[in-house]
């Protein structure tokens, strides 16, 4: 009797493991790409998280005219060229006859092989209203071209933050 008793349990046991394993297998399994040795597709101008911020909307859909600072790496020139083309703000040449003033930095990293980029506009008496923080790889591509795309992309961004700020 005891060992029908333990045939049995030992049947149980096994049938319980046999079960358990039986339904592991039903699952389908995860699809997984394969590994690929093909370079990863590099940033794109339109994708990734927002980076601009908007500090006073009302404030920044009155400004009319701006005066934009010098900036390192010729960011100011590629900005210039990039409002210019937006034609909502008509860029002047002094500060004294502008609503807002555009000035920030673009420095280069050369040991992380990308640029920093941070852009502010401030109204007449100095108060934020508008910000912009972006990083940019380069080599590759060239710096100017970094330097090139990260004018695009604040351009883009402030024209997005004008039209959120339209849309309030």
């Amino acid at each position: 009797m005891r060992m029908a008793v333990g045939c049995l349990a030992a049947v149980l046991v096994l049938a319980g493991f046999g079960w358990g394993q039986e339904a592991d297998q039903s699952q389908p399994p995860q699809e997984q790409k394969p590994p690929t040795l093909n370079p990863q597709p590099g940033p794109s101008l339109g994708g990734g998280p927002r980076t601009a911020t908007t500090n006073d909307a009302r404030k920044l859909l009155r400004i009319r005219t701006l005066y934009v600072q010098r900036m390192d790496n010729s960011l100011s020139d590629r900005l210039l060229e990039n409002l210019a083309k937006m034609g909502r703000i008509r860029i002047v040449t002094a500060a004294k006859g502008a609503d807002a003033v555009m000035r920030g930095s673009c420095l280069e990293s050369r040991r992380l092989k990308r640029v920093h980029s941070e852009v502010f506009i401030a109204d007449r008496n100095g108060a934020s209203v508008w910000q912009d923080d972006l990083y940019r790889p380069y080599n590759p591509p060239a710096l100017q071209k970094a330097v090139e795309d990260t004018a695009l992309l604040v351009v883009q961004h402030l024209t997005d933050s004008i039209r959120t700020a339209e849309g309030q």
